[in-house]
């Protein structure tokens, strides 16, 4: 089956973020957060009773956003449906291994969905750009990855792909921020300062892979982030509109009745209860 080029995938990355809409008020955005979440809720149920299998992938610049979304999306639903999975770097084991080989036990079994932040997409940006591995593997990978993931689908995987673009006044701010604020120092990495460098060399990885793998049965899609809360939003509606799910009838539940005490008191036991400072 012929790779169907999609243009329209294409990021275009601005100097700055003047073009972009008026950032969003929290107040409409926990709204509108607070249905999509019912709807995530609905999908869930969904895929329970069906026993769909959906993988969904999070790859993008750095400071884009990926863990934020991804933490927006999992926090209402069941981690036992919904499985995020962060790889670290691989051991000496894995990497003498087949490239795709960690990957694949991952991959969603029936009323799963996995939820890949960053994935086998390393080596086409980070790997390849910060010299992790050889030209002619990650040439290699962008190659074997369309028919790798074609075998996916075929297998009854939905797989969705986002890619999450920021433009590099925002990337700016956001990686300052991480210097400053000690609630996000943590998230600031020696890989991630010297990427920061490496803005156009990261520009034409990710050019090279689009049009490498950005094929009829699983595209990429692309979200624009400088403003967070838009781009969640955005992001969720479009995950929720890539599913076939049906929100399932309500069952009626009325509570029980509790049992009678039956003469428990409960005992003085010695008991160490927290401070309530609050």
């Amino acid at each position: 089956m012929a790779k169907k080029k999609n243009k329209k995938h294409r990021a275009e990355t601005p100097e700055t973020s003047a073009d972009l809409p008026q950032k969003l008020k929290r107040k409409a955005y926990e709204e509108e957060m607070r249905r999509l979440h019912g709807e995530l809720v609905a999908m869930q149920e969904w895929v329970k009773k069906t026993g769909a299998r959906i993988c969904v992938v999070f790859e993008g610049r750095d400071t884009a956003g990926k863990g934020g979304t991804i933490k927006r999306i999992t926090e209402r639903v069941s981690p036992r449906v919904f499985r995020v999975v962060a790889l670290p770097a691989p051991t000496e084991r894995e990497k003498s291994q087949m490239y795709m080989q960690r990957y694949v036990p991952h991959f969603p079994a029936a009323g799963e969905v996995v939820i890949f932040d960053r994935s086998w997409y390393n080596r086409a940006g980070v790997e390849r750009v910060m010299g992790f591995c050889r030209p002619e593997e990650t040439e290699q990978f962008l190659a074997l990855t369309p028919s790798f993931e074609k075998a996916m689908v075929d297998s009854g995987i939905l797989l969705i792909k986002y890619w999450l673009e920021v433009s590099p006044a925002e990337q700016t701010r956001r990686l300052e921020s991480r210097i400053h604020d000690p609630r996000k120092f943590w998230k600031l990495s020696d890989m991630d300062l010297k990427s920061y460098s490496r803005w156009y060399d990261y520009s034409r990885a990710r050019d090279n892979m689009f049009a490498a793998t950005d094929t009829a049965w699983a595209p990429w899609y692309v979200a624009r982030t400088d403003d967070k809360k838009r781009g969640r939003l955005n992001i969720i509606s479009h995950l929720l509109s890539q599913v076939p799910y049906k929100p399932l009838a309500h069952k009626d539940v009325t509570l029980p009745k509790r049992q009678r005490a039956d003469g428990y008191v409960e005992p003085a036991l010695p008991l160490r209860y927290i401070p309530t400072p609050f």
